[in-house]
Formats: structure tokens, C-alpha cells, sequence
């Protein structure tokens, strides 16, 4: 049995290259999870154990792993930083208690800094940030704290000082004890040496610890009035309150360090299980009855002892049978039971039960609430499944997923290989819900859809090496969208004679846009039922809803998915023999087939966030360049003689841009992307797509 207060299961998120698995290398060394320190630049990292992380030295899917550190245990996952595989941070975050969010201390809060960020404050998790690479040349404590504040919006708790900066970087000082600490760099940072604080930097440290006490005084009353009355303070009291304010999400701890250096981690650790939660901390879990209609809110206490509610988060396919990973909620699980997946009626089987540390396994016996485990059993269950005590069944919160941006096309090299193709392609799909694929009706081709190219080019790249297809593929092309600006009425009808019972579907809809607060189309269609008098039976609305999204696939234009639609079901009416789901599902279509054409379809494109860092010489160069490629420019930004570009630009004109780029600035600009809404795409370029 697990002490569940002595538990700790948290995620290391960040921007790309700010040094997350690195971290995550030296936590498995110094709790003596692993005997070597494995590097990303020399391909030996745990963490990144798939040979296409090893080769790129960069992370592709989350890896989970256990590690002890003193009495407590910790459940680490370590997520990718590239925004072409959001959807492991985001299922990662979902199930995780607490997070600890690597900053490059250079480079301060980036684009996908951001993004994690905003993930993490959906699920409402504890942070502690942790400033990497204080070594670096250009890095910067005060800027990295005050794009924190700044940037996420944040109230950053500075528990330590960095002694030096950049290559004179060689400790930090603990505010919380006000001592000073010093890493012994030729042991591997495995000891460390607390020293008194250096005189100059005494001034200083007084001056933080005051408003760190500040900061965190009213979470505490003993501590307030030690400091409303100029009482000594002790530490420990300072840890309650820092820990209050934490689980609170009222403030977040700031830590220092250089990973690659070995320096910071083990406090960095310490911080790790003094300040985020244990599963009792948070809130109880909250999920619903299947058969509640109005989906009243069940809590989930974390009791070993109740019935079994867990959600399936990551799906690994493997020739030994797949593995589902778990966060339970409630209840223990043991190798032999039988749990049910409400969402699809059907029954699992729970076979093993394994820990996991990257990709090797180790059986356990059990596993109860609060625990992050890997099961082998389950056939149907997907990722954001709920599996429960058949006798209590309950749903959580499903996981949400991003929409697919760009597409390409992809054959087998030889029709002996189609039936390998489409198996493969079921398999990556049940591991990656943010990945897709269809096959077009008019050229037959089989289409599939990601986040971005590299996502498709380790899809390609996972083909050919692990599931043995040699594929052919095409350009990558932008995956438009359509939507509606009108409120439209639409009837639809679908009757059909012939001789014995027939068909008889009749409904009106009215379609209107759906918008985000922001004033960007939603991602989903909405559908509601507002039938007076029982003009259409009950049992035929899902049939209505499952016809009017068959409908949307379809679009107006150019065959494009519509997004942004809400779907009212407002009359209609029924034959007592001849109706059927069927009828009605056609029905459904034929309206919202007829709505769109008069509902002013528009095409929407996909506008991703760029972020560019170029020297001051190239500026102009840059910026007229965006504009040129349809961009807006947000912000612009000085960091010494570097500028950082903000800009808003259509997927479709950032093709080819990273060698445009390196063209255009002697090779020494960089840039990130990320998804950021889709846009009404203008007259001109219109007409260039539906042709």
C-alpha cells in the first residue's frame, strides 16, 4: 500500500530546448533511479527512449516513470516541448497533480511556455517554475521573473537568488533558510555545500526574503502575526504558508539551477514534495452517472477502499498487446478484474498491471487511487475513457482534443502492403487522438491530418520503421475549414415507398455560428432539441444529431469540414410505422445540406502564432517578409541586440519558412509555431483553393 500523503505525481513541462529532459535525466540520477546520467545531445536519455527521440534529440510522446526521494515517491512524466505534440502535454496534465514548468533562463517566457501554461491553468494545477540554463550566456534572472509575472499572469514566489550569472554562475541562496549552496560540479552536483550567505550579496537577499514573507503571510496566521509584530520567523513556518499558497494556485515557487551543469536539482526536488500536492490535497475528482441526464456533479474522494473510477489517458500499441495507462481516482484494481467503459458498454478485462519507468515495465500485485499506472486488457478503451466498478458506473471528464491543421496524402509503394497500411494507421490513430486520416472519395487517396509537419513526418517515419510499410507521400497542404455567418431555417425530408414498410424522416432545423468569447468559431458543432409538442419522438434526436454532423463533414465550398455551427432541432414531424432512425438520420442531412448553401459558407484557414528571434541587423528583412506572406505583426521586442517578433500568419505561407529564414539572416534566426485560430480566408486566395 502506497502512502498517499507521501505522493507526488507531477509533469515536466516547457517550451522546446529549454532543458526539460535534461532535467528529468538528472531527477532519476541523484534518486538513484538510474546509475548514469544520460545526455539529449549524445541520444542515451531514459526518458527519450524511442529511436526517432534519440536521433533527433527531441521528445515525442510523454514517458512516464516512478522515483523515490526520501519517504516520498514520485510519479514523473516527462512531455514534449514541440507544438506538434500538444496532445501529450495535454492528456498528461489532465491526470496530473502538480507541474514543474522549465524555464530557459536566456529566453524567459516563450511561446510554448504559454501554451503549457494556459493547459495547465484549464486543469487548474499547481505550478513551480525552475529557471534552467542560469549558465547560459544571455541569461537573465530578472527578465525571466518579470515575463512570468507579466506574460502568465502569474504571482512568481522567489525562494532563491542565483550566486552569479551566466559562465560565473555557481550556486544559488535559499531564501527560505538564507543560507547559500554550493554544487560540487566534478562529483556530478550529487553533494552540495550550505554555506553562509556571501557579504554581497547580504543587502539583496534581505531584500527578497522580506517580500517573500509579504507575499505569502496571509496564508498563514501564525506567520502573519510573527510579521505584523517582528517576530522571528522560522522556516518551517515559511514552507506551510509557500505550500498553502501553492495547492492554492495562488502563487507559483521560483527555483534556479542549470541542469546540464548538475546544479539545483535536488532542491529543486525538495521544493517538488514540500510545495505541490498529494492526491489528498486536491479537490475530489468530479464525474457524473451515465444515465443522469442532467449530469449531476459525483465527487471522487481518493479511497483505496470504494469502487474502482479511472481514466485511460495514453494508449501504447504493442505486439505483446497494448498498453493502457491509468490514473485512478477511487477504489483498487487488482490482475484479474473486470471493469466497465461506460462510454462504449462494454466490459475490460484487467490482465497486468505494470509500474513504468520510460519504456520498461514492473508488475505489481495492485494499485490503488492516486497512483499513475499501465495496464494490459483493455481492446475497446481510448484515450479519455473512464473505466469503473460495473456495479457504480460513473464518466469523468472527457479529454479534449486540438483539431488536426495540416493534412497529406500517403500510399503504399505496393497493393500487397494496403491491408498493413490500414492496420497501422488504426494503431497510431488509437495512440494519437490528435492524428488523423480518411480516404478521399473523389481521388480514392488515403488523407491524413496532424499538427504540423514534423508530426506527419514521424507518422511517415513510424510507417517504414515500426510497422515495416514502405509509403509513398505527398505534399503537406493546409487543412481548411468552412463556417456559417447567417441565421438559416432549413426543412429536410426523406420518404421512401417500397411495396412493404417504408422510410419517413421529416425535420426542421435552424443553423446558426457558434463563437468563442474571443469571436473566433468554435471547434465543435452544438446540437439542442427544441421540439414542442413531441413533433419528433425522443428516440430519433441522436439519429437527427449523428445525420446533421454526417452533413457538416461534407461543407459547402470545398468539401471541408464545418466548424462553429449550432444545430436546433425545431419541428418536424413522424409516421408510427414508417419512421425510423435511419429516416430521420437522411433527413438530417438533407436539411443541414440545404442550410448551408443559404447560411453565407465562408472558408476559414488555419493562423498560427509565430515567434521569431532574429539579430537588430535583420529586423526589416524579417518583418517585410512576414508581411509579405499575409502576416500581422503583434509585438516586437529588444533583448540586448536580439529582437523578438510576435506575429500572427496563415499556415498556408509558413511552408518552407525555416530555410527562408536562415536565408534571410545568415543562419542565425530561429523561430517557433503554434496553432491559433482559424480565420475567414480573403476573396483573393479564395478563389486560388476551390478551384
Amino acid at each position: 500500500m502506497v502512502d498517499l500523503t507521501k505522493l507526488r505525481n507531477i509533469g515536466i513541462v516547457a517550451h522546446i530546448d529549454a532543458g526539460k529532459t535534461t532535467v528529468s535525466e538528472r531527477i532519476l540520477y541523484y534518486t538513484g533511479k538510474t546509475y548514469k546520467i544520460g545526455e539529449v545531445h549524445e541520444g542515451t536519455t531514459v526518458m527519450d527512449y524511442l529511436e526517432e527521440e534519440q536521433e533527433r534529440g527531441i521528445t515525442i510522446t510523454a514517458a512516464a516513470t516512478t522515483c523515490p526521494w526520501g519517504d516520498h515517491q514520485i510519479n514523473l512524466i516527462d512531455t514534449p516541448g514541440h507544438i506538434d505534440f500538444t496532445i501529450e502535454v495535454e492528456r498528461s496534465l489532465r491526470i496530473l497533480d502538480g507541474a514543474v514548468v522549465v524555464f530557459d533562463a536566456s529566453e524567459g517566457v516563450q511561446a510554448q511556455s504559454e501554451t503549457v501554461w494556459r493547459q495547465g491553468r484549464k486543469y487548474q494545477l499547481p505550478c513551480i517554475c525552475f529557471l534552467n540554463k542560469m549558465d547560459k550566456t544571455g541569461a537573465d534572472f530578472e527578465m525571466c521573473v518579470e515575463s512570468i509575472r507579466t506574460k502568465l499572469d502569474a504571482n512568481p514566489l522567489l525562494l532563491q537568488l542565483p550566486i552569479g550569472i551566466e559562465d560565473t554562475f555557481c550556486g544559488m541562496i535559499d531564501l527560505v533558510w538564507m543560507k547559500a549552496l554550493y554544487y560540487d560540479v566534478d562529483r556530478l552536483g550529487a553533494r552540495y555545500r550550505v554555506e553562509s550567505i556571501p557579504a554581497e550579496y547580504a543587502a539583496k537577499a534581505a531584500q527578497y526574503r522580506a517580500a517573500l514573507l509579504d507575499g505569502i503571510a496571509e496564508y498563514d496566521d501564525q506567520l502573519m502575526d510573527c510579521f505584523v509584530h517582528d517576530r522571528p520567523i522560522d522556516a518551517q513556518m515559511i514552507e506551510r504558508a509557500i505550500r498553502r499558497a501553492t495547492i492554492a494556485c495562488k502563487a507559483n515557487p521560483v527555483l534556479v539551477g542549470a541542469a546540464l551543469r548538475n546544479t539545483g536539482i535536488q532542491r529543486l526536488l525538495d521544493a517538488v514534495v514540500s510545495y505541490l500536492p498529494s492526491p489528498l490535497d486536491n479537490p475530489p475528482m468530479v464525474a457524473h452517472r451515465p444515465d443522469d441526464k442532467a449530469q449531476r456533479d459525483v465527487k471522487l474522494d481518493c479511497d483505496p477502499a470504494g469502487s474502482v473510477v479511472a481514466l485511460a489517458f495514453k494508449i501504447v500499441s504493442d505486439s505483446h498487446g497494448d498498453l493502457t495507462y491509468l490514473r485512478l481516482y477511487r477504489g483498487t484494481i487488482r490482475p484479474g478484474m473486470r471493469l466497465l467503459n461506460p462510454k462504449r458498454q462494454v466490459r475490460e478485462n484487467i490482465t497486468r498491471i505494470f509500474q513504468m519507468h520510460a519504456d520498461e515495465r514492473l508488475a505489481l500485485q495492485e494499485a490503488q487511487a492516486g497512483q499513475i499506472v499501465a495496464v494490459v486488457g483493455p481492446k475497446e478503451t481510448l484515450t479519455g475513457d473512464t473505466l469503473c466498478d460495473p456495479r457504480h458506473p460513473l464518466i469523468l471528464p472527457a479529454i479534449s482534443f486540438p483539431q488536426t491543421v495540416i493534412t497529406m496524402s500517403i500510399e503504399p509503394r505496393s497493393a500487397a502492403d494496403r491491408p498493413r497500411l490500414s492496420e497501422a494507421l488504426r494503431a497510431l490513430r488509437r495512440e494519437d487522438p490528435s492524428f488523423d486520416y480518411h480516404t478521399d472519395p473523389e481521388t480514392g487517396q488515403t488523407v491524413v491530418g496532424g499538427m504540423g509537419e514534423l508530426h506527419l513526418e514521424i507518422i511517415s517515419h513510424r510507417l517504414i520503421k515500426d510497422w515495416k510499410v514502405e509509403v509513398r507521400v505527398g505534399k503537406p497542404r493546409v487543412a481548411y475549414r468552412e463556417a456559417i455567418t447567417l441565421k438559416v431555417r432549413a426543412e429536410g425530408k426523406f420518404i421512401r415507398q417500397t411495396g412493404g414498410r417504408g422510410q419517413y424522416g421529416h425535420v426542421i432545423l435552424e443553423l446558426e455560428p457558434l463563437m468563442t468569447p474571443e469571436g473566433n468559431w468554435a471547434d465543435q458543432m452544438e446540437f439542442e432539441a427544441a421540439v414542442q409538442s413531441g413533433a419528433v419522438p425522443k428516440e430519433f434526436f441522436p439519429a437527427v444529431q449523428r445525420g446533421a454532423s454526417e452533413a457538416l463533414k461534407q461543407g459547402a465550398l470545398g468539401g471541408y469540414l464545418v466548424m462553429g455551427v449550432k444545430v436546433r432541432l425545431v419541428d418536424g414531424s413522424f409516421h408510427s410505422v414508417d419512421s425510423s432512425e435511419l429516416a430521420f438520420e437522411q433527413a438530417a442531412q438533407i436539411a443541414v445540406g440545404k442550410g448551408l448553401k443559404e447560411a453565407g459558407p465562408v472558408l476559414l484557414e488555419p493562423v498560427m502564432r509565430v515567434q521569431i528571434e532574429t539579430p537588430e541587423a535583420y529586423l526589416g528583412a524579417v518583418q517585410a517578409n512576414l508581411l509579405a506572406r499575409r502576416g500581422t505583426i503583434v509585438d516586437c521586442q529588444a533583448r540586448g541586440k536580439i529582437r523578438l517578433i510576435d506575429a500572427k500568419v496563415p499556415l498556408a505561407e509558413m511552408f518552407g519558412y525555416a530555410s527562408h529564414l536562415r536565408g534571410l539572416t545568415a543562419g542565425r534566426g530561429t523561430f517557433t509555431m503554434e496553432p491559433l485560430c482559424y480565420q475567414q480566408v480573403p476573396d483573393a486566395v479564395l478563389q486560388q483553393v476551390i478551384m
